[in-house]
């Protein structure tokens, strides 16, 4: 097997044995947006969305979500989450979600945070969709990340 490869020597998944690498501190940090309908954006805009708190259930599910990484993604390692932050920013139709993992641990957290935005954008999607259907959920990406022995990562267009 080399180096940090998924694949044994024929072929098989394997989860990456992280186990001999030194815990450090490590963040991540990931976006993504929904473009809602002009009815979904005014109700999200103006909370009253029948539903409920739409960022409230966005923001709790999410976080509950980069919990669980581990338990959905396969070959993800279960990892010690110090804090886990969303940020929601709402321009006219178009909001956008981004997630914010940190923590000590042998492996980073970006999918984690790439989880986290993505949960967020469903339970948007969700709750908003008896008002709109139309909607596009998009741009999901990993931001920037630190920690470890790849280091840094910024995402550049």
């Amino acid at each position: 097997m080399s180096g940090m490869s998924h694949l044994d020597d024929r072929g098989r998944a394997v989860m990456v044995d992280v186990s001999g690498k030194e815990p450090t501190r490590r963040r991540a940090k990931a976006c993504g947006y929904i473009d809602l309908g002009e009815k979904a954006a005014a109700a999200v805009a103006d909370s009253e969305v029948p539903k409920g708190d739409v960022l409230a259930a966005a923001r709790i599910g999410a976080i509950q979500a980069v919990k669980r990484t581990w338990e959905l993604i396969p070959l993800c390692h279960m990892v010690r989450i110090g804090s886990v932050s969303m940020e929601f920013q709402q321009d006219d139709r178009r909001l956008e979600v981004l997630c914010s993992v940190e923590g000590v641990d042998s492996t980073g957290f970006e999918m984690e945070a790439l989880l986290g935005v993505s949960t967020a954008l469903l339970i948007v999607y969700d709750m908003t969709k008896s008002i709109d259907r139309g909607m596009e959920i998009g741009g999901v990406r990993l931001l920037e990340k630190s920690g470890g022995k790849s280091g840094e990562y910024r995402w550049q267009k």
